[in-house]
């Protein structure tokens, strides 16, 4: 496999940093709003042999899940199959990065089963409307919102969602009929009817799981190849290599020529997936109203029962996506470029309405099949998804024969890796070793964004980040929208808290010394007021005191007025507040202000000296003609 693509080329940048850029028609600007024109004009037989290997690997993944998945959403098998292709064709334009597949995934699959109520003209109109926010989010460039949705909230819902879809399947692996899809109904009536219990649903579930998971365990020890084995050691291999990638096709064909024997001899143990829509999906627009016994649901209708899932769904499609991206991106040492990727997940979604699609994300699964296939671009996409259309217009009549409980054990051998099951622990152990309080990581996938928070209220080692996680994580089993609010609010909160109340560092000695840890803002001037008078002007008698603000780099115009205040309550005692480390953004605001009586100085031991009442130092005031000449130049920069 190569090791780096032209697509991936120089980095790409993102957001405010893309501003100066040259004119929108300029062959740059075509280029980044068109990734394949970086890494098509080098396209090579070598990329195309290890791009035909990766799509056929893809392929023979994505459609037994795909017809599993459409079981979680509560659609028809075929509308799995409609939403796995579009996507192929879609990021071959658009995307950034060689190694991710878009189409159904298990926790989007569930997502769409709350919302849409089991009906396709709700899962397509919330495929076009998710798109089309997905859409304008990319051309605003507000992929940056993403980062504000911490890692444990991220954590709390994966783990949430991969219990409810796994659990969820049970009824299929057993074979049992009438179960209710609300989770908790769901427990209760599961182990109420499991005496009914199908034996051959049960046995041939679980067989199916047992050859998924020795095939999964093969693969991930099998020996690398190396090029002085011998040709049939090298064969040998590849077999093994092939079984074991395409093993959710392995398994649910052998589970659908069992089922094909029963029906031959005509007894069926099993119960099936039934008949299936032939053919390609028509290509027509979502359905605006929907017809039911009870009369015509209007469009506007349609959306308020859909609800918070216009807002939930597109969300967490976009987490997904671009926590994938970016986790194979990290792996293999390549930059994605998280707006241009919210376009093609917006682009595939709206696009992938017009063949009734329901809304589909990229899946981590899928998107490792293809890394490890040595695909080298997006190209690799494209075999994917004929092979989709071809299954789809030979193959239909045949899923008739699988049994549920063969797509029940690929969806709950697909969600089990989702669940993390050290999070917990690793981050207590996190919070117990890191010097400071806390640490949230911000991320989507794999926690890329680190924020350090240092809540003076709070000092249990592992509760912070903990709170957050368990909050997202049992509300989810309720309402998966109420989960994600609250654990976004809780994570908001805590990141909120560390600009309200920034830990003050304070040295003893003949003269106070007070450092705020982190940047001064509104919200944190009352409290640094009420500390530092506590410490130096309640004391008998006053002390003069030293704010360094070496870590200060901005302070806003509420920040000027109460270190006014300040500076005006230490000159009442007959004391002196002096300030150090003053930052030049900071003495921007501070001669814009026009503040009086702020006295400043260079260094820590010219303020010691100067307080000390120590002849041959004294302080700059704050106005143009005090400060020093390198920070003149520096101003007017």
């Amino acid at each position: 496999m190569p090791s780096s693509v032209k697509v991936l080329g120089p980095a790409r940048p993102s957001g405010a940093s893309m501003a100066p850029q040259a004119r929108c028609c300029s062959p740059a600007a075509v280029q980044r709003w068109l990734p394949i024109l970086a890494w098509l004009p080098d396209y090579s037989l070598q990329w195309l042999k290890m791009d035909l290997i990766a799509g056929l690997s893809v392929g023979l993944t994505v459609i037994p899940q795909a017809l599993a998945y459409a079981e979680v959403a509560g659609l028809p098998p075929q509308y799995g199959l409609y939403s796995a292709f579009m996507g192929c064709f879609v990021y071959f334009f658009l995307g950034t990065s060689r190694d991710v597949t878009l189409g159904p995934t298990a926790i989007m699959s569930l997502l769409v089963s709350f919302y849409t109520f089991h009906e396709p003209a709700y899962a397509v109109l919330l495929a076009f409307l998710s798109g089309c926010i997905q859409l304008a989010m990319g051309v605003l460039r507000l992929g940056f919102l993403l980062d504000f949705i911490s890692c444990p909230v991220i954590k709390g819902f994966t783990s949430a969602a991969t219990i409810t879809i796994g659990f969820g399947q049970i009824k299929n692996l057993l074979g049992l009929q009438d179960i209710p899809r609300q989770f908790f109904l769901q427990v209760y009536q599961i182990f109420r009817k499991v005496g009914e219990t199908r034996v051959g649903d049960a046995v041939l579930g679980l067989v199916c799981m047992v050859l998924l998971l020795v095939l999964r365990l093969m693969r991930d020890h099998v020996p690398p190849v190396h090029p002085e084995m011998p040709p049939g050691v090298r064969l040998s291999h590849g077999l093994v290599w092939t079984a074991t990638t395409a093993r959710n096709a392995l398994v649910v064909s052998f589970a659908a020529l069992v089922a094909y024997s029963f029906e031959v001899t005509g007894y069926q143990p099993f119960v099936l997936t039934g008949q299936t829509a032939e053919g390609l999906p028509p290509v027509r627009i979502p359905s605006f109203s929907v017809t039911t016994a009870n009369g015509t649901v209007s469009f506007t209708e349609m959306v308020q029962d859909m609800g918070a899932g216009l807002a939930v769904v597109p969300l967490v499609g976009l987490l997904e996506s671009i926590a994938v991206a970016k986790s194979f991106a990290s792996q293999s040492n390549y930059r994605i470029d998280a707006n241009q990727e919210l376009l093609a997940i917006g682009l595939t979604n709206v696009l992938g309405s017009l063949v009734s699609s329901y809304p589909v994300t990229g899946s981590f699964g899928r998107t490792a099949v293809n890394a490890q296939s040595g695909v080298c671009t997006p190209a690799g996409g494209l075999v994917t998804g004929v092979l989709v259309l071809l299954s789809l217009d030979h193959l239909t009549s045949l899923f008739c024969y699988v049994p549920k409980s063969a797509l029940a054990a690929v969806v709950i051998t697909a969600v089990a890796p989702l669940f993390d099951t050290g999070v917990f622990a690793t981050l207590w152990r996190v919070k117990s070793t890191c010097p400071r309080p806390s640490v949230t990581y911000s991320c989507m996938h794999v926690c890329t964004h680190v924020l350090d928070l240092c809540p003076t209220a709070f000092q249990d080692p592992g509760g912070l980040d903990l709170l957050p996680l368990s909050v997202t994580f049992l509300l989810c089993f309720w309402e998966v929208q109420y989960g994600i609010l609250a654990g976004t609010l809780v994570s908001a909160l805590i990141l909120l808290h560390s600009v309200a109340r920034p830990k003050l560092q304070v040295s003893e000695g003949p003269v106070l010394v007070l450092q705020p840890a982190s940047g001064l803002h509104f919200p944190a001037v009352e409290a640094l007021r009420e500390a530092i008078r506590t410490r130096a002007l309640e004391a008998s008698p006053p002390r003069c005191a030293v704010l360094e603000c070496t870590h200060v780099c901005s302070i806003d115009y509420t920040v000027v007025l109460g270190l006014e205040e300040l500076v005006g309550d230490f000159h009442r005692h007959g004391v002196t507040l002096a300030f150090v480390g003053l930052q030049v953004p900071v003495l921007r605001v501070l001669l814009s202000a026009d503040l009086k009586g702020v006295q400043y100085f260079s260094t820590l031991e010219e303020a010691e000296k100067y307080l000390r009442q120590e002849p041959g130092t004294q302080p700059y005031n704050v106005s143009e003609d005090s400060v020093p000449e390198h920070k003149i130049a520096l101003l007017k920069a």
